[in-house]
């Protein structure tokens, strides 16, 4: 069993290539509602988690899920995590690793994947150039191999992160202001005279925070649900969604599995 959330695509490619080298069944978190999620693992089957990091922390909505996750029996299953991200994870890991901890799951092994940078909602961070972004793709997919064959032979203990220079920092209190400040659809707008109305960045958002009908402008919720994955961004055609003034100028990204690495 392979969990999974993802934004711009990266992680739903990893977790892909995942399930098919390791014949397992994929489940996407925001497919999964409810108060109450319980799952009973099958002899020998192994239990992976994968997201992408968000703020150098895991994705509120993944943390929101492992809380009401319940796993009858995962002791003894081999229990694993890829996170994908732009640059470094700081410290994800280890705060994932105690969000298992308090539903019972011992996670064995953990892997970071580098990926084409998505978050473009500072000032200073943008996607990456096309020959980066070929780099950090076929890099990947070699890492993603690598990473699959421990899993496949369940290698435990098997720690293959980069954590970046100040991981406390990052994921403390760098996270901690993401957490509250960042997180939320508020500085989301439409350039009217730019949107064709085609309801893409409606589609792409992974929690359905976005009211759209056909020949309409888009409207976010304000509920919030939204998780500032920039998913509605990247996938509108005309690049008409701005996040306050921070995306100006800026460039969009998601992954197309159908693309040759």
């Amino acid at each position: 069993m392979i969990i999974y959330f993802s934004g711009t695509g990266n992680t739903k490619w990893a977790a892909s290539v995942l399930s098919e080298r390791t014949g397992e069944k994929l489940i996407n978190i925001t497919d999964m509602p409810g108060t109450e999620i319980s799952y009973k693992l099958e002899a020998g089957e192994r239990l992976g988690f994968c997201f992408p990091v968000h703020g150098w922390r895991p994705p509120l909505i993944v943390r929101n899920f492992i809380k009401k996750l319940s796993v009858i029996n995962a002791e003894g299953h081999y229990c694993y995590v890829v996170c994908t991200t732009g640059d470094n994870v700081g410290e994800t890991i280890d705060i994932f690793e105690k969000d298992l901890k308090r539903i019972g799951v011992h996670l064995d092994s953990s892997f970071s994947l580098i990926m084409p940078e998505s978050y473009v909602g500072l000032p200073f961070m943008d996607v990456d150039t096309p020959k980066k972004e070929k780099q950090k793709k076929e890099k990947a997919a070699e890492d993603l191999e690598h990473f699959a064959d421990m899993i496949i032979e369940r290698k435990k203990g098997i720690k293959e992160l980069i954590v970046g220079r100040w991981p406390k920092i990052n994921s403390r209190i760098i996270g901690s202001f993401f957490v509250k400040y960042l997180i939320t659809d508020k500085p989301f707008h439409v350039t009217e005279d730019l949107c064709i109305k085609c309801g893409k960045c409606a589609k792409a958002c992974p929690v359905d925070n976005i009211i759209w009908s056909k020949d309409s402008m888009p409207k976010w919720k304000h509920n919030g649900s939204c998780l500032s994955c920039f998913a509605c961004y990247h996938h509108c055609p005309k690049h008409a969604i701005e996040y306050g003034s921070r995306t100006r100028n800026k460039g969009q990204y998601f992954f197309d599995k159908n693309e040759e690495l």
